[in-house]
């Protein structure tokens, strides 16, 4: 035993770096279907004969997915193995993916996007298991990082990528380029993989009692989330609690009926599915939200960005990606100076205030610009953004730990990992809603000085119908034409305001980060600590 509860590594004759990279590609996949549909929903859409607004559903249900199979990871890898496992995992996520690229319309695809999640939720604990157990001590913090690296880069990536694929094939090609590398995963992993022999005392152990699995702790949680991501989905389509077929009320219902009888039942129950307990420490519950709203505001904007450059601006899928794509670079950089600081004994919270407040700037930045930008006018408050959430992600696995006691280390990670994805789904649906609802207030406000009183407005009418005039001969239709550019008009700066607004929503959600700070203990990571490792 190297710590008090940790097994000794597995050392195998494999180079650990072989495994490192067998296991690290299809949890990088499976990232990066977090976010590489988002600049090719438009397409999707229109591809399928879908609502553009349905289409979002194809995020929102792999996020959904993936966030009710992490906390499961665990129990799934004892019951199966965690080798065995981890291939079923690969070989689901492969064929769901495939699937997704062959789904003939919106349903069906939301229906493989769910498949895929939940295929692919095991993959990140397994990865980080596999890996604590194939270095030795001192080389697991490199192999953390780089699995850090992976999954930090995967989501901010993927709109580049999905935007390139858009253009130059078809939307398909984002879920069929998976097939080919899940399979070469698939051998790998097949070929390198064994469990320690830990692992295969403790799941004897585990299959020579009578198998306990918390079926109502999963329900009350499946219920909940789902009719969370349902409402936050549909509700400003059906009108909120205006709806007169009460779908909304009977959905909100089921989430806080769902949640709060799950967290009831968790806490009684001696084998819960999500052990909510490691709640209770300070330091972890205000990680915990922080990582929440902080995901949230990354899918949150990495879905309306591209969508913004694209409506308004005229981008086409791939320069929409290369806007997000430089932001990427820089988190990179910034990875290992975050780490080397905290190595050096600098507090994590200290850190944590800095990215919070540095992504708060980011996002203010966005919402301040207007409709005559060039591109390199988003790139820039963009990486801004993602650098705040570079400095932060790494100092929140250190103090989440900090004094959290060792016994409950386990089911944290699970938590974390659901609050995590969960984040990321809830903030990628409110973004959504509250741009429609924007636009909404916006083209009402904006309405209100259009009418022929306003001497602007009626300059502007009379230039427009005078060309239109001259252009067509036709009196009737030159007055017509002349009001549906000023409708347009009014559209199009309506739709902008409603989106610089969810920007400077997401600023002010990252600055009500801050005062959790100041309620969190003091944490220094401990020499020789892996400070990736979660």
């Amino acid at each position: 035993m190297d710590e008090p509860g940790r097994p000794t590594p597995n050392l195998s004759a494999v180079n650990p770096w072989l495994i490192a990279v067998a296991v690290t590609v299809p949890t990088f996949m499976e990232v990066l279907d977090t976010s590489i549909a988002n600049v090719a929903l438009r397409y999707i859409a229109g591809g399928l004969s879908a609502a553009s607004n349905d289409s979002e559903w194809v995020i929102t249900s792999y996020l959904a997915a993936n966030a009710i199979v992490l906390p499961l990871s665990g129990w799934l890898s004892t019951f199966f193995g965690r080798r065995r496992y981890f291939l079923l995992s690969v070989a689901g996520f492969t064929i769901s993916s495939l699937l997704c690229g062959l789904a003939t319309n919106l349903e069906s695809l939301i229906l493989f996007r769910i498949l895929q999640g939940l295929a692919g939720g095991g993959l990140q604990p397994c990865t980080q298991g596999v890996l604590l157990d194939s270095f030795p001590r001192e080389k697991q913090g490199s192999a953390m990082t780089v699995f850090a690296i992976a999954t930090l880069i995967a989501p901010i990536l993927g709109p580049t990528l999905g935007g390139w694929i858009t253009d130059n094939y078809t939307w398909r090609w984002i879920f069929f380029i998976n097939v080919p590398t899940g399979l070469l995963a698939l051998a790998m992993c097949a070929a390198v993989l064994e469990d320690p022999p830990y692992l295969k005392a403790q799941r004897a152990e585990f299959l020579r009692k009578p198998i306990r699995f918390d079926y109502i702790g999963l329900g009350l949680i499946i219920i909940g989330l789902a009719s969370l991501e349902i409402v936050l989905s549909k509700g400003q389509e059906w009108d909120w609690f205006g709806d007169p077929f009460h779908r909304v009320h009977l959905l909100v219902a089921g989430v806080v009926g769902g949640l709060s009888l799950a967290v009831w039942w968790e806490l009684r129950v001696d084998s819960p599915v999500v052990d909510f307990r490691p709640l209770a420490d300070r330091n972890f519950a205000a990680c915990a939200v922080i990582i929440f709203c902080a995901y949230g505001v990354l899918f949150g904007s990495t879905t309306t960005l591209p969508g913004m450059l694209q409506t308004l601006f005229g981008y086409d899928a791939v320069h929409a990606g290369l806007v997000l794509s430089p932001a990427g670079f820089f988190s990179l950089m910034m990875l290992p100076v975050v780490v080397g600081l905290l190595s050096r004994g600098v507090d994590a919270r200290a850190l944590i205030l800095v990215g919070a407040l540095v992504m708060a700037s980011g996002c203010y930045w966005m919402s301040q610009l207007n409709l005559f930008i060039s591109p390199w006018q988003v790139v820039w408050p963009r990486v801004v953004q993602i650098v705040g959430l570079s400095i932060l992600f790494t100092p929140l696995n250190v103090a989440a730990y900090a004094s959290l006691d060792p016994r409950l280390r386990g089911a944290a990670v699970g938590l974390f990992a659901l609050l995590r994805n969960e984040g990321g789904s809830v903030g990628t649906s409110i973004a959504k809603t509250l741009r429609d609802r924007r636009e909404q207030f916006h083209v009402e406000r904006l309405g209100e000085w259009l009418d022929p009183l306003n001497p602007n407005l009626a300059d502007a009418f009379g230039e427009l119908r005078t060309t239109f005039y001259g252009l067509t001969g036709d009196p009737a239709g030159a007055t017509e034409m002349a009001w549906q550019r000023v409708s347009d008009v009014r559209g199009r700066e309506a739709l902008s305001l409603a989106y610089f607004d969810c920007f400077w929503a997401f600023a002010v959600l990252a600055l009500t980060l801050v005062p959790l700070v100041f309620l969190m203990k003091r944490a220094v990571a401990e020499k020789g600590a892996h400070l990736a490792a979660e």
